[in-house]
C-alpha cells in the first residue's frame, strides 16, 4: 500500500535547482502558514491565560500538580514530539498530501476551538495540545515530501533550505500582536486558522497534482536515452 501511495522522484535536484521550481515555493508557503499558526498560538498562550486569570491556577493531572500554564506547555511539548512518528507512519500509508490535508484542517479547527472556548482553563489545555499535535508533523512530513520530490542525494541540504520557512513564519508574530491589540484574540486565531485550513486544502488540490506532474516529468527525463555524439 505504501508503495502505491508514496512515489519518489528518480532525479536528484540540487538546492539551487529546487528553489527555481514553483513547486518548492508552494511547499515553502504551506510550511510558513502552518508554522505561523503554532508560533502565534504559543506566543499568545501566556498572555491569554494571564488575561483570563488562570495562568497560575494549580492543575492536577495524573497525580502531578502544576500551574495551568506550565502544565499546558508541558503537555504541548509531549504532543509535539508524539505527532512526528505518528504522522510519519500515517503519511507512509495514506500519502503525504492526504496526511497534510487532515492534519492542517485539524490545526485550523483546534485554533478556532482555542479562540471560542479558551476562557475555560481545561478546554484551553485541550485545544492548545491539539494545536501542537497537528503542528509537530511538519518536521516529519515536510522533509519526507521534499526528499520524495527532489531526490535523496541532496536531501539534507534541500530539507534545510525548506526549513528556513520556520524563520520566515516567526516574522508573522509581531503582526499577530498588532492584530490582538486592535481586534482582540479572535482576529489572531481566525487568521491563523484560515491560513492553516487553506494550506490543508492546497495540499490536496494544488500540491498533489503539481507533485504528480513533477515526478512523472522527472521520470520521463530519466528514461530518455542520451544521444551519442
Amino acid at each position: 500500500m505504501a508503495a502505491r501511495r508514496v512515489v519518489a522522484s528518480r532525479v536528484d535536484y540540487t538546492s539551487r535547482e529546487m528553489i527555481r521550481s514553483p513547486l518548492f515555493w508552494v511547499l515553502y508557503l504551506m510550511f510558513i502558514f502552518v508554522a505561523a499558526g503554532r508560533i502565534i498560538a504559543t506566543a499568545q498562550l501566556g498572555p491569554i491565560a494571564k488575561e483570563f486569570g488562570f495562568a497560575k491556577m494549580p492543575v492536577n493531572l495524573l497525580g502531578i500538580t502544576l500551574p495551568l500554564l506550565t502544565m499546558t506547555l508541558s503537555i504541548d511539548n509531549l504532543c509535539n514530539g508524539f505527532t512526528r512518528p505518528l504522522c510519519g507512519f500515517l503519511s507512509d500509508r495514506i500519502g503525504r498530501e492526504n496526511t497534510i490535508f487532515m492534519i492542517f484542517l485539524g490545526e485550523g479547527v483546534a485554533l478556532l476551538g482555542l479562540m471560542q472556548f479558551g476562557e475555560n482553563p481545561y478546554v484551553l489545555m485541550f485545544f492548545a495540545a491539539a494545536v501542537f499535535l497537528c503542528w509537530g508533523e511538519i518536521f516529519s512530513i515536510f522533509p519526507a515530501t521534499c526528499a520524495d520530490t527532489f531526490g535523496s542525494k541532496y536531501a539534507a541540504a534541500n530539507a534545510g533550505t525548506l526549513y528556513t520557512a520556520k524563520g520566515t513564519a516567526s516574522m508573522l508574530v509581531p503582526i499577530a500582536s498588532m492584530f490582538s491589540a486592535s481586534g482582540g484574540w479572535n482576529a489572531v486565531f481566525i487568521s491563523a486558522a484560515v491560513v492553516s485550513i487553506a494550506a490543508g486544502i492546497s495540499a490536496k488540490f494544488i500540491l498533489a497534482p503539481m507533485r504528480k506532474r513533477w515526478i512523472e516529468n522527472a521520470g520521463a527525463s530519466a528514461n530518455t536515452p542520451i544521444a551519442e555524439a
